[in-house]
């Protein structure tokens, strides 16, 4: 990458862009972000309207990237587990910027917003809920701001 502050060279964002630029790459990526280790069946809960060969076709896809890691468990029902890879967590990380300054615009339509992220009642309970509920709220609301639902 080029020091001159008037030029940006995108070349390195070639091979990535195609990934994250998916519908639900990056709403995955936080999901799973906002977990330590989270399965397939609760992945599909926190985002409405996705079906179970999308989820599973993007899952692939970020495995590929190296952004998330898959742990298979030989058990009865069988288990799967998803994590972010260090690759994953800086991009979720660098993600979080945009999701904060989506929240700010002005064009968010919250009658279109079916989360409980304009509640509050809602915004008062969570500072008594755990950790992990508070983070599972939070990607649903996030989830559906996100795509329109």
């Amino acid at each position: 990458m080029e020091n001159d502050s008037n030029h940006i060279c995108l070349c390195p964002l070639e091979g990535i862009i195609n990934i994250i630029a998916k519908k639900w790459a990056i709403l995955i990526i936080s999901i799973i972000g906002h977990h330590e280790k989270i399965r397939f069946n609760d992945i599909m809960q926190r985002l409405d309207g996705i079906s179970p060969k999308t989820l599973s076709d993007v899952l692939k896809d970020l495995r590929k990237e190296n952004l998330i890691h898959r742990e298979s468990f030989s058990e009865i029902p069988p288990r799967v587990e998803y994590s972010l890879t260090e690759d994953g967590k800086q991009l979720c990380e660098a993600v979080l910027p945009l999701i904060q300054w989506a929240e700010k615009r002005d064009t968010i339509d919250k009658h279109r917003c079916r989360g409980n992220c304009h509640d509050e009642n809602i915004a008062l309970k969570r500072g008594t809920r755990q950790k992990k509920q508070f983070a599972e709220d939070r990607d649903t609301i996030i989830a559906r701001k996100i795509t329109g639902g």
